[in-house]
């Protein structure tokens, strides 16, 4: 099975390592936390709970099947719900993405669903190299290794047209036959599941740090035309 973020802050911090409060998110104390605890083990320190990491963190567990550990994905959709300010403000919380990254951004009315992706990966996987100007949507197709569409998965589409250079980012969350239903920011001012058409998808890519070379494809049903929403 896969432990859920609080269940491994509070067993690192049992075993002295600190990962900071006990709140269910993977951000970069915790993951700083989990590379020391792989380093004392002399395990491969890349702050991703795989296989061997999780057989010695719970080893009351080890001979249970564990899912894939997809921090990146564990928050993003702890942020659905996130967000734009309408009007002349901006929300501090996607402000706060830009700044810990480093990434200079004037508010949220620029498109952000590049900085919800590096916002995702960044503060979960701390030594995952993020593609120059990570704003830029199509800029993701440079990132990490091509993969095939599965959970978790960044997915990377064309607007207007594929001559445009306009994109969108997000991450797979499932598929029907014609559309990805993304995980993403900026999908009508927010963190929601919007299915997008197949026709507009550019390519699939996956963190260069993170295990899963074949990842998990969810086949999804249309259930009402509130997750239709188009790139044009």
């Amino acid at each position: 099975m896969a432990h859920p973020t609080s269940l491994i802050q509070t067993r690192l911090a049992s075993l002295g390592f600190d990962p900071g409060p006990v709140d269910g998110i993977r951000g970069r104390r915790t993951a700083a936390a989990i590379r020391a605890f792989q380093r004392d083990r002399g395990l491969l320190p890349d702050g991703v709970i795989g296989p061997r990491t999780r057989a010695l963190l719970f080893p009351e567990a080890a001979a249970e099947a564990g899912a894939p550990d997809r921090p990146w994905y564990e928050e993003a959709r702890r942020l659905i719900g996130t967000r734009e300010v309408p009007g002349p403000g901006s929300n501090p919380v996607i402000e706060d993405w830009a700044k810990g990254l480093g990434i200079p951004y004037p508010g949220d009315d620029i498109p952000w669903c590049g900085l919800f992706v590096a916002h995702c990966i960044g503060a979960t996987l701390a030594d995952e190299p993020l593609p120059a100007y990570p704003l830029g949507a199509r800029n993701w197709m440079r990132f990490g290794r091509a993969c095939e569409p599965g959970l978790g998965s960044v997915l990377v589409f064309w607007r207007e047209s594929r001559a445009s250079g306009k994109g969108h980012v997000g991450f797979y969350a499932g598929e029907d036959a014609r559309g990805f239903y993304v995980l993403g920011g900026n999908q009508s001012d927010a963190v929601n599941v919007r299915r997008l058409a197949k026709a507009q998808f550019l390519g699939a890519r996956w963190p260069a740090s993170a295990a899963g070379d074949t990842p998990e494809t969810v086949e999804l049903t249309l259930a009402t035309s509130a997750f239709e929403t188009a790139l044009s």
